[in-house]
């Protein structure tokens, strides 16, 4: 995994602009709207806050275990959403790729949402829903945008703010759709050579999709520290 993720980024940093055109619909808009998908609800899937409350009651009321379930259950459904998005070869990405970041970001911004609910944060204030775009870039990428003075801090700085900054908001969700057709378009070049067989493809797909879940989701339950629940 650890080789497979690195030839990813690199080649992926290397495609982006070419993977943009083939995905122009790839925006911070369409990440924006992802993320307000993922908090209310779409589809099968429930509101972030809601399913993170069914597994709160499942656990007894334990926030951490809930945590834990809440990752778990996301990363499955990012290995599924991964299976079903990259089988077929390299011929049918054209038509995958914006369906695979797409449903990443639902899915890793609902399991960040779900876990900073459980935390206490309101999931209708918009300095949360700006931490959580910021912790689907990961840490590498936000301690790189704080150095920079891109953004003023951490997720969990971003939380806390005391005023919102709605530029803030479209920035990050910029970064988070170039992240994310980085990661994508990578792992789907670096892996080329299994697309002869595409059961192979599919099986590299689940598990790159589900590894950076995961990532995702250890991210968010670091930065988003307790606060009282309401």
């Amino acid at each position: 995994m650890g080789i497979t993720s690195s030839v990813g980024k690199s080649v992926g940093k290397m495609v982006v602009p070419q993977v943009g055109r083939l995905a122009p619909g790839v925006t911070s808009r369409a990440v924006l709207e992802a993320l307000a998908r993922a908090i209310d609800g779409v589809g099968p899937l429930p509101p972030a806050a809601r399913a993170a409350e069914r597994q709160l009651a499942e656990q007894g009321g334990n926030v951490d275990r809930a945590i834990h379930e809440v990752i778990e259950n996301n990363v499955r459904l990012a290995g599924a959403q991964g299976f079903a998005t990259n089988i077929g070869g390299l011929l049918t990405m054209a038509v995958t790729l914006p369906a695979n970041i797409t449903g990443l970001a639902i899915i890793q911004s609902r399991m960040i949402a779900g876990i900073a609910h459980l935390r206490g944060y309101d999931l209708d204030d918009p300095k949360v829903r700006t931490a959580v775009l910021a912790t689907l870039l990961g840490s590498d990428v936000v301690d790189e945008l704080v150095k920079r003075r891109k953004i003023p801090g951490a997720p969990l700085a971003l939380a806390a703010a005391p005023v919102h900054d709605p530029t803030l908001g479209v920035l990050l969700a910029t970064e988070v759709a170039q992240v994310m057709l980085a990661k994508v378009a990578g792992k789907r070049l670096a892996t080329a050579a299994g697309r002869r067989i595409p059961v192979v493809g599919g099986l590299v797909g689940a598990s790159a999709d589900g590894y950076t879940t995961w990532r995702a989701g250890r991210y968010a339950d670091k930065e988003f520290r307790p606060r009282a629940r309401r």
